[in-house]
């Protein structure tokens, strides 16, 4: 299990998987491109996999991962989670409440959750949070139902809470820099990082922007 103590600078360059952007290429072969490129954590989001074909992707992303020394979590699915030993899991406003997954998964497990407004952030954290995803930072393709969030509100959330902030949405070696303003400890990234032709060198620059971007 990840050390949670280190999880404020593993949040720097978070990795969300989607499989619509692999092409021929496997799951396991874009993780582990991103993981060489230098991402720092992992969530396997795959809402389209039945039960036994999203273990089967997360079994093989744990043993990645571990090996990278990187967290790994799973998007809302708590069973697969404790199924194949990944650190923790990552639940949006509609999915399994916070209080309800660290309650199954335990203290030592990671819990993030998605939040976009100051009463969500500080439920989460009263509800046993780890971290926050918030977002989003501009439109994204990916999930083009979500809102944009202004510089103000990201930081209204993040001086409302004591636990870090992973911004998401749309980020990509373009709108990077935008991350200065908001008060976040780090990036979620989709699109940019696994529709990437090769996802190494384009980990690598996201990677390189966002350490000259974001404070230490």
């Amino acid at each position: 299990m990840f050390d949670k103590k280190n999880l404020k600078s593993a949040l720097r360059l978070y990795a969300v998987t989607d499989n619509a952007w692999l092409g021929e290429r496997s799951l396991a072969q874009c993780v582990g491109a991103a993981l060489a490129g230098g991402a720092t954590f992992v969530q396997l989001r795959d809402k389209q996999a039945d039960q036994a074909t999203l273990r089967a992707e997360a079994a093989g992303l744990v043993a990645l991962c571990r090996g990278a020394g990187v967290p790994f979590v799973v998007n809302d699915d708590v069973e697969c989670a404790l199924a194949v030993g990944a650190d923790g899991v990552h639940v949006g406003q509609d999915d399994m409440a916070c209080e309800r997954a660290r309650e199954l998964l335990g203290p030592d497990a990671i819990v993030g959750v998605s939040t976009q407004t100051v009463a969500q952030a500080r439920a989460a954290e009263a509800a046993g949070a780890d971290y926050l995803g918030v977002g989003g930072v501009c439109g994204t393709a990916t999930k083009p139902e979500a809102g944009v969030l202004t510089p103000d509100e990201f930081r209204a959330i993040a001086a409302a809470v004591s636990i870090p902030i992973v911004a998401i949405g749309g980020i990509n070696a373009e709108t990077a820099p935008l991350l200065a303003d908001l008060s976040v400890d780090g990036a979620a990234v989709v699109s940019a990082i696994f529709a990437a032709d090769d996802i190494t060198a384009a980990t690598r620059e996201l990677a390189r922007i966002i350490d000259e971007t974001l404070p230490r």
